[in-house]
């Protein structure tokens, strides 16, 4: 494990803003390559003056959004004819299907945006945006939305807190803990505007 975190940072350090493109569309796919040691590293040679801190954004940012096509596009070509016609042997009915179409046709982009800040989620909420053949333009704005500001925040963290690994570790939590209290926020004021409508 250490070996593959150190191949992750030295990627970072040596191919620049090409290795954040590459492992942030890793990232976005099903591998596990974890962003926090991809971005923080990142703003921590921003602050050293070794990399531009909006370019490390821009280069997450259209990373994640290459990866989070390439399981939209699997999804919607691959996945959704092989569950219509073998889905019953998985346990996914064909309601389940027009469920989640309609789960998407009304509440897509919300779910996008906010899925891409929640870890564990972020990479897979593609997968079911492609099932139900959400608009590509709105899927590609939500997943630049939500990943970029996602990018931001890790990002900050790096560029803030410096070289310090302490500090990097105790702030790491708190900045997750914030993320997912700002989704939830997020979802209860997307709620409440449903029920009003």
């Amino acid at each position: 494990m250490h070996e593959f975190i150190d191949w992750i940072i030295a990627t970072v350090h040596d191919w620049g803003y090409t290795g954040i493109f590459i492992l942030m569309a890793l990232e976005s796919t099903v591998l596990p390559v974890p962003s926090e040691l991809v971005l923080i590293p990142a703003g921590y040679l921003a602050h050293q003056g070794e990399m531009h801190f909006w370019l490390i954004v821009l280069a997450s940012t259209v990373g994640s959004l290459v990866g989070a096509s390439f399981n939209y596009v699997v999804a919607l070509w691959l996945g959704r004819p092989f569950l219509e016609r073998w889905g019953r042997w998985f346990f996914v009915r064909p309601e389940l299907l027009h469920k989640t179409d309609r789960f998407f046709d009304r509440h897509g982009a919300v779910s996008t945006f906010t899925g891409r800040l929640i870890p564990g989620i972020r990479h897979l909420i593609s997968i079911p945006a492609g099932l139900a053949r959400m608009n590509l333009a709105t899927f590609s704005f939500y997943t630049c939305l939500g990943a970029g500001l996602w990018s931001i925040v890790l990002t900050l963290l790096g560029y803030l807190l410096g070289g310090n690994e302490a500090l990097l570790r105790e702030y790491q939590h708190h900045i997750t803990v914030g993320v997912l209290v700002f989704v939830a926020l997020v979802i209860g004021g997307y709620v409440w505007w449903q029920r009003r409508k």
